[in-house]
């Protein structure tokens, strides 16, 4: 009942949502005198923030529309190049110059975690100067109805797998946290199988593969439960009248809870600077909070079958690194690795996996020769910038590029990638 209790909650706290932003938008006038004073500025801020603290926010957009290619501005557009119940592979299609020498197709696969894929936005932006980009757009579980069947870790596999097929030979993989572990999977699969489509490189970014190393909080709390204690008390019915009605679920708002809990004083913090913002009349501080939480609180459901099969997995059992893991009852052997390409990228102060956890895939990939693999730290990074802002920009791209290029099947050189030895790197 704690879903439906949360769904009768938000509604009956529509009215009161409507009246504040009425008062926002009075208090905001400028035909209003009372919004050029501090009074006003004050009504109009607190009506904004009980607005935005009562909202549900919606699936973001990508919003990309262009980028520079060849030293030249050129437009972008979103095409789905694949799709199934759960979800769609986005394909960022670059209208080239002409001339254009290909760049090489990267398949993003996004962590089905609770956010939308659109949590990548600074990746795909980052990388599109450089790749044919695609990217995984997991659908929300509460928006799939029973109809459409269960969707579990192993199906997970199935779709990375079947997306590689369908993307065709010399496909680079990279994989940003929660994926590493199903994404090393499927390659491991592919190549025990002898799949000519197993990806030419794999990226693998701040990812849990060995959970035993450095643990987290999030770690932890795996640790002190047992499964059946998940089962009970994060596991929920979608009510009615949403499309998934009565599908078993991992709410997208109990998952928001625990990242918003991890870091409590800094969202208070923000909020109330987002406040002090709003009364200075500091506008672009207060656009970068909404910009931010927009997205932060944009949350979706996942199916409970893949929830309870990866905290089992992954953070209970450590089923990987302890060559226990199976899909469909195949073992997952890591070793079997042989032609991939692997590369590890870790950040020094991330809080979601810790330090050495996904460099153990280079230990697991043990058949993989020394000159196809590297592990990259970054320092002063926390779990955020291992994928996204400045430092990922300016060091981090630079190094998966010159990996890629340096690995693809095509043109495949017996050397390590040229920026890889720098402070901070090694393998």
């Amino acid at each position: 009942m704690f879903y439906q209790f949360y769904e009768w909650n938000h509604a009956a706290i529509q009215p009161f949502r409507a009246v504040a932003d009425a008062t926002r938008l009075f208090y905001t006038n400028p035909l209003n005198p009372l919004s050029h004073t501090s009074l006003g500025r004050s009504t109009a801020a607190f009506a904004e923030m009980f607005e935005r603290t009562t909202r549900r926010y919606g699936k973001p957009e990508f919003g990309i529309e262009k980028t520079v290619v060849d030293w030249k501005e050129v437009p972008v557009t979103e095409r789905i190049a694949w799709s199934r119940p759960f979800c769609d592979l986005i394909h960022f299609e670059r209208a080239v110059p002409s001339g254009h020498r290909p760049d090489p197709k990267l398949l993003i696969v996004a962590p089905m975690s609770g956010h939308y894929a659109t949590l990548l936005r600074g990746t795909v932006e980052a990388m599109l100067p450089h790749a044919e980009v695609y990217i995984t757009d997991w659908a929300d579980a509460r928006m799939v109805p029973l109809a459409e069947g269960h969707f579990d870790l192993d199906d997970y596999i199935d779709y990375v797998i079947d997306m590689l097929h369908a993307l065709g030979p010399d496909t680079h993989l990279m994989a940003v946290c929660q994926p590493s572990v199903p994404v090393l999977a499927a390659a491991a699969v592919m190549e025990a199988r002898g799949d000519r489509f197993a990806p030419s490189t794999m990226t693998l970014m701040g990812g849990p593969i060995d959970t035993r190393i450095n643990p987290t909080a999030v770690n932890q709390l795996a640790e002190e439960k047992d499964l059946s204690w998940f089962r009970d008390n994060a596991i929920m019915q979608v009510p009615w009248p949403n499309p998934g009605f009565a599908r078993d679920v991992y709410p997208g708002f109990l998952q928001l809870s625990g990242f918003m809990s991890m870091n409590l004083d800094r969202h208070i913090i923000a909020h109330k600077d987002f406040f002090m913002h709003l009364v200075k009349n500091d506008g672009d501080s207060a656009d970068k909070h909404r910009d931010f939480y927009d997205e932060y609180l944009a949350v979706m459901d996942l199916t409970a079958e893949f929830y309870l099969q990866t905290v089992d997995t992954v953070f209970i059992r450590h089923a990987l690194p302890k060559g226990e893991m199976t899909h469909r009852g195949e073992p997952v052997d890591p070793s079997a690795i042989r032609s991939v390409a692997l590369m590890t990228v870790e950040g020094e102060n991330d809080d979601i996996s810790g330090l050495g956890q996904t460099k153990a895939a280079q230990t697991l990939c043990s058949n993989i020769p020394d000159d196809m693999r590297v592990h990259y730290m970054q320092p002063a990074v926390g779990h955020y910038g291992v994928f996204n802002g400045s430092r990922f920009r300016s060091e981090i791209v630079p190094r998966i590029v010159d990996f890629m290029t340096s690995y693809g099947r095509e043109n495949r050189m017996p050397v390590r990638p040229r920026l890889v030895k720098s402070a901070g790197a090694n393998g």
